[in-house]
């Protein structure tokens, strides 16, 4: 698979993220359900902490994506939905931690939501990943 970068402008590499992907020579696309702080048990975890949930999405949205051999590094779309878009801003370094030591600038969207599935959800990850 190879992967070209997509930005005609500097300013979202900054941010770790690019505009666009182009892959090609890829053999496997996952498309990954939205992944929220729940435990292995489907129970929301962390009510309250935005820092700790999103930590906890992006641990299991990590588990779907090694279900099928990939690892962040294969993401080339993700959307971030938050309940409170001001508050995700003051945690946005756990998720762009990650994804930087996984090598991984995927072309991101964020939207404000005024809830998710299940209330106490603050933070949900959905991905599109190709290898």
């Amino acid at each position: 698979m190879q992967r070209t970068a997509v930005n005609p402008w500097a300013w979202s590499v900054g941010l770790g993220y690019d505009q666009g992907q182009l892959v090609s020579g890829h053999t496997r696309t996952l498309y990954c359900a939205g992944q929220g702080a729940m435990d292995s048990d489907g129970k929301p975890r962390h009510a309250g902490d935005l820092a700790a949930q999103l930590a906890l999405s992006l641990d299991n949205l990590e588990a779907v994506l090694g279900g099928a051999g990939m690892s962040l590094a294969n993401l080339v779309r993700l959307t971030v939905c938050t309940t409170d878009v001001d508050r995700l801003f003051e945690h946005y370094g756990v998720l762009a931690g990650r994804l930087g030591a996984a090598g991984a600038a995927p072309p991101t969207t964020m939207l404000g939501v005024t809830r998710l599935a299940l209330p106490e959800l603050m933070v949900e990850l959905e991905g599109t990943a190709v290898a």
